[in-house]
């Protein structure tokens, strides 16, 4: 099948490279500018980039589709049988999502319509889900509002952080978006309409949502630790000192220093940990650092 393929992050590495093993064709792939990281802020193409650059395919970066004529007059003359989109990061217009054949594919990191929106890995784990998954969908104006075509269900571990579930649900996915394109090209696939009245969203998150607040329930902010690892991090203050805190686990009684009262009564024993300017270290190796201070 003839596909052009939209996405940027590591997260849509799987589902690109799935693509190409299956056998199809894929005729550009679009994906966000390269953008300045790290602490020398140097200018860093997108994992989907190196990924489509390492298989020798055209990469387009454009930095809005939105009332892009040039991206448009593209699309029509490769004039793709589909548009598979996986965390691309720009909403596409109408007009663009009419141009393939058989529409436009996404690939969502959850069991829509539940989690609807840019962070539904974190916002899962934050809110202490058991389950989630993936599913793929046809995309329509909305945002993540299309038909559901295919879902995969995988358990969340009580331990277990977002970025182990991104690892998880990213493999998922590519599995999920080949078993939809053989369906489709078998013409066995269907769709059903998303029931909008069971619809939870996922928001963006940014520092703000950061901070530790004690006087809440010691499995609340477990999941917290847990649902911003590895970003943004969840934040305590400790001893006028702000620490990242990247693991932790609930106890029932205290004991150790690091194992900090609830709102609930139980604890939250802290066991990797950053402070500011260091590196991330085991809570003991924590403490011996503020002993010799």
């Amino acid at each position: 099948m003839r596909i052009v393929f939209m996405g940027t992050p590591d997260f849509a590495v799987p589902c690109l490279t799935r693509l190409l093993a299956d056998g199809h064709e894929i005729q550009a792939v679009f994906c966000q500018p390269d953008r300045s990281q790290g602490r020398k802020m140097r200018l860093t193409p997108p994992p989907v980039k190196q990924a489509a650059l390492a298989h020798g395919l055209r990469v387009e970066q454009p930095e809005k589709l939105r009332k892009n004529a040039e991206v448009y007059a593209l699309l029509r003359s490769l004039a793709p049988e589909l548009i598979a989109v996986v965390a691309y990061g720009q909403i596409l217009p109408r007009k663009m999502l009419d141009i393939p054949e058989h529409g436009c594919i996404n690939v969502h990191a959850s069991l829509l319509p539940k989690y609807r929106g840019a962070a539904p890995i974190q916002w899962a784990v934050l809110n202490g889900e058991t389950e989630t998954g993936v599913t793929t969908q046809r995309m329509d104006a909305g945002i993540d509002t299309g038909d559901i075509l295919l879902q995969a269900k995988t358990p969340i571990p009580e331990d277990m952080t977002a970025g182990a579930l991104h690892e998880t649900l990213s493999k998922l996915g590519a599995e999920v978006l080949s078993d939809t394109l053989k369906l489709l090209e078998q013409g066995k696939l269907v769709s059903r309409k998303q029931d909008d009245a069971l619809a939870t969203h996922a928001p963006m998150l940014s520092r703000e949502h950061s901070p530790l607040d004690f006087t809440k329930p010691a499995h609340a902010l477990h999941n917290q630790v847990r649902g911003l690892y590895p970003w943004p991090g969840a934040v305590m203050d400790f001893e006028g000192r702000p620490v990242k805190v990247h693991r932790a686990r609930v106890v029932e009684q205290g004991g150790s220093p690091l194992a900090l009262p609830c709102g609930d009564g139980q604890y939250l024993e802290l066991l990797m940990v950053q402070a500011e300017g260091k590196k991330t270290m085991t809570a003991d190796e924590f403490l011996r650092g503020l002993r010799r201070t």
